[in-house]
């Protein structure tokens, strides 16, 4: 609200729309949820002019791996529900998936906070939620930046913007160099959407309306509305622990562009990767939204996971332990194609 101040008279940063005082709140508010967050290497967090951080020991040539991403047009939804506790929880996990398909560990993450102006409730919430995706990806909270500018966003809206560093051994670093004819495509289950398509999914719940139940049985009947605000998926521990016992050739984080964008990604030009889309089912979600907006396939494939939120190559010797060790993380892993020669300009990804 702008408040209505005589001529001549004296004017504060609250009287243009900023409060100093809610953003000090605010900090303080946030410094339990960071300090849950915190690992070996933190020097200084939280509350100062910059972060500090001490590169892990153990490393003989350490290089470090840094992504940053948002969360989308998801925010739209979480605002229009009035839930914010788990969006946090998207913008972590999407740079530090990112990070991890380079065989990268997250070492700490920052996020950066923009509204008009500032509610403290709904920022703690929000800030919450990064300090659980960071517990989930072992990484620390270490700083970030919360900017009230008046006039720039619409009232109740705000944006989120991540940024995470990580470290991986240069002898160890995955780049898909050495993925071959004859490997295997593992896909490991998404948990929803994640946070990409949004655009699409907000444009069919318009047509369709949000009053919709989502499951694959009765019993698995949930709310649309908790559907597709379920948190991405977070990786990073599962990963890693497999990384320390198979060798994983290439890995593949389905965002944006889907799964058929993001697999070449990690695909020498002569190869492709046949995938066999009865290999994994469609979830419930996925299925709700072709039908109800008359999407095709080929769509689907380039706009969602469709059920697929990560995807890893390996040898075909290695493929049984690396889904034995990723189940045994707790992970839903599916065979779901392989690496074959690429014959003349076919699609470097075919779902077939």
């Amino acid at each position: 609200m702008t408040h209505s101040t005589p001529p001549g008279s004296s004017l504060t940063y609250r009287d243009a729309g900023v409060d100093i005082d809610a953003g000090d709140a605010l900090v303080e508010k946030i410094k339990p949820y960071a300090k849950r967050t915190m690992r070996p290497g933190v020097l200084a967090g939280i509350g100062g002019f910059g972060a500090l951080f001490e590169l892990p020991k153990g490393y003989r040539e350490p290089v470090l791996v840094s992504g940053t991403d948002g969360v989308g047009t998801k925010l739209k939804l979480a605002f229009e529900l009035n839930r914010h506790d788990t969006i946090g929880i998207d913008l972590v996990a999407m740079s530090v998936n990112d990070i991890l398909t380079l065989g990268a560990e997250p070492l700490y993450f920052l996020d950066y906070y923009a509204c008009g102006k500032l509610d403290v409730a709904t920022a703690s919430q929000v800030v919450k939620g990064i300090a659980a995706g960071c517990e989930r990806a072992g990484c620390a909270l270490i700083g970030g930046e919360t900017a009230e500018m008046p006039g720039m966003y619409t009232p109740g809206e705000y944006d989120l913007a991540g940024f995470a560093v990580g470290v991986v051994e240069k002898s160890r670093i995955i780049d898909g160099s050495t993925i071959a004819p004859g490997d295997v495509v593992l896909g490991l289950a998404s948990d929803g959407a994640h946070s990409n398509g949004y655009s699409l999914i907000r444009k069919i719940i318009e047509r369709r309306g949000m009053e919709h139940s989502i499951g694959a049985s009765a019993a698995e009947q949930a709310p649309l509305a908790d559907v597709v605000l379920a948190p991405t998926r977070i990786y990073v521990k599962p990963v890693l622990k497999l990384l320390t016992e198979v060798a994983v050739k290439g890995m593949a984080h389905i965002t944006g562009g889907g799964i058929v964008e993001n697999v070449p990604r990690v695909l020498a030009d002569n190869l492709v990767a046949r995938l066999d889309r009865k290999a994994w089912p469609m979830p419930p979600l996925f299925s709700w939204l072709q039908r109800e907006g008359n999407v095709a396939d080929d769509e689907m494939f380039r706009v969602f996971n469709c059920g697929i939120g990560m995807v890893l190559v390996v040898s075909a010797a290695d493929a049984e332990r690396a889904v034995q060790v990723l189940e045994q993380q707790g992970e839903t892993v599916w065979r779901i194609g392989v690496v074959d020669q690429r014959r003349g300009d076919e699609p470097q990804t075919i779902v077939g």
